[in-house]
């Protein structure tokens, strides 16, 4: 049964609702700061279990890299325990409800005093992996770098002509909720019609294969460590 995670330790504003006054406009997050105090901003975005330990770990992992990381709670504190539980919980988040907490945590990493870059870059996993690429779409030049990991879900855009930054892909060849055709396939679409600079890595490994909690079975540490070597490198290069 869902249950609440501790893991919220920072509260931030978010856009008001189009044609509503009034009602929660606050949003909740994981914020990791790096030990020298500042760096580049990177939003994290959570996969279908919600804001996981495994998620806070990434923001971790990335301030041990020196970047101020914020992982924004998409769920409100609940966290799924299988996966019926996760793809109801995925369901009942909107896309556009999605995308409103996301410009309200882009807008909120980038005034602080701990970040030093003007933009930010983004990083996500499975559905957090297609609400990287519909951040990357909906806020053009406020993302420099987007890191999709095996993006599926309600956000995956239809179009990519707003997109701005750099994206480097991770998908998995044994992917059967996003095959590999397909992958190959929109990071064509997104070279075609955003000229942006892009570039997908394909592992032999199922879905979900960088997630070290395991919950399905389908962790692989070599395919992992290699996935995020390459993102870290990505994001020091292209986030400023």
């Amino acid at each position: 049964m869902a249950g609440k995670t501790p893991h919220q330790n920072t509260t931030f504003a978010l856009p008001e609702k189009e044609g509503t006054e009034g009602g929660d406009h606050r949003g909740h997050g994981y914020l990791a700061t790096p030990e020298s105090g500042s760096g580049p901003g990177v939003i994290v975005i959570q996969e279908w279990w919600g804001l996981t330990d495994h998620m806070r770990d990434v923001c971790d992992r990335l301030a041990a890299e020196g970047f101020t990381a914020l992982a924004p709670d998409l769920f409100g504190g609940w966290v799924a325990h299988d996966g019926e539980e996760a793809g109801e919980m995925m369901q009942n988040l909107p896309a556009e409800e999605g995308a409103r907490q996301l410009a309200g945590a882009v807008d909120y990493l980038l005034s602080l005093d701990s970040v030093t870059s003007k933009t930010v870059g983004t990083v996500g996993f499975c559905m957090g992996g297609g609400f990287v690429l519909a951040l990357a779409a909906d806020q053009g030049a406020k993302v420099s770098a987007a890191v999709p990991f095996y993006g599926v879900g309600q956000a995956v855009p239809q179009a990519y002509a707003g997109v701005k930054a750099a994206i480097q892909g991770h998908y998995a060849e044994q992917d059967s909720m996003f095959p590999p055709q397909d992958a190959r396939a929109q990071e064509q679409q997104i070279r075609d019609e955003s000229g942006a600079e892009v570039e997908y890595f394909f592992y032999d490994a199922p879905h979900a294969f960088h997630n070290d909690e395991n919950p399905q079975g389908n962790y692989r540490p070599e395919e992992a460590e290699l996935a995020w070597s390459r993102t870290v490198r990505f994001l020091k290069d292209k986030v400023e």
